[in-house]
């Protein structure tokens, strides 16, 4: 096995560290590794620049996830990259969209004994990247308030349960009492899938299935079939909407007749503003992105 980089965030806790270092035992049983801590963008670019060849390995969530590729990919060294993962978040959605074991032992095992797979990026038209999940309206407007309760139920567990996953359906259910219908022009692969004349509760464009810690925005998303998942929310009227929710936590909502569920290559968003949730990151008011499908853009460590 040839020498690996693990890049941790500084920042992270001390229950964090304990973890990290159970699958750091597990990689240094088989090879050299050296571990790098980064708090800040200029920091992780010092690092990539003297990771040479060598295996790069995130031990985060999806936010650090994304802030590696996202690097790499500014720096135009994504395509040659191999890259594995130990997940230490609070959601894990890109590891369970990668069948990445959630314990970190196993997670260690996969990058020293998985195959390798090249995986698909969502990359915008300013060169934002998408690793997992990107969607506005309702959802972004979630995962604002999911963050909240993330933080708070995150310190609470029953057994090794941490309930801080609970956070999306939550805030999902929060967004849904005042949600914040957005009129939007929805178009995949240049077709019109909805127009402004009928408001949104929600846009999902998922390269994975999951968000806020394994509910499935997007189920039928694979991060390797060149394809991205998009679902399109209509359940605007109140009972519509609690309905919607009820079948979201059960998986059931592509069946609804108020959702449109398809897949394509280019998503071109537009018309009032909205709020942006990708892999996490909130950003906006937007009026216009369009996301296309770069696939196999990088390689990954995988079961």
């Amino acid at each position: 096995m040839e020498p690996l980089l693990v890049i941790k965030n500084s920042d992270a806790g001390t229950a964090d560290d304990e973890t990290l270092e159970r699958g750091l035992a597990v990689l240094r049983a088989e090879t050299s590794v050296e571990v790098a801590g980064t708090s800040d963008p200029g920091e992780l670019n010092g690092v990539l620049h003297r990771a040479g060849s060598r295996p790069i390995i995130v031990a985060g969530g999806d936010g650090s996830m994304h802030a590696v590729v996202s690097a790499l990919q500014r720096r135009h060294e994504l395509t040659d990259r191999v890259l594995g993962l130990l997940p230490l978040g609070t959601g894990n959605d890109f590891a369970r969209g990668n069948d990445i074991p959630l314990d970190i032992e196993g997670a260690a095992r996969v990058v020293l004994a998985g195959r390798r797979r090249r995986l698909d990026l969502i990359v915008d038209e300013v060169g934002e990247v998408v690793v997992n999940h990107v969607h506005v309206g309702a959802g972004a407007q979630a995962s604002r308030r999911a963050d909240r309760w993330k933080g708070r139920l995150g310190k609470l567990g029953v057994g090794k349960v941490n309930l801080g996953k609970l956070g999306y359906p939550i805030g999902a259910a929060l967004a849904a009492v005042k949600p914040p219908f957005v009129r939007l022009r929805v178009e995949v692969d240049g077709a019109l899938v909805v127009d402004v004349d009928q408001p949104v509760l929600m846009v999902a464009v998922g390269n994975g299935a999951a968000v806020g810690g394994g509910t499935e925005l997007t189920p039928d998303a694979d991060p390797g079939d060149g394809k991205a998942d998009v679902m399109v929310s209509r359940s605007i009227g109140p009972v519509a909407r609690l309905g919607y929710v009820a079948d979201l936590v059960r998986g059931r909502h592509p069946e609804r007749d108020d959702v449109v569920y398809l897949r394509g290559s280019t998503v071109s968003v537009a018309g009032e503003p909205f709020h942006c949730s990708a892999d996490g990151e909130i950003y906006g008011p937007e009026r216009h992105r369009t996301w296309r499908v770069e696939a196999g853009a990088y390689t990954m460590f995988v079961p």
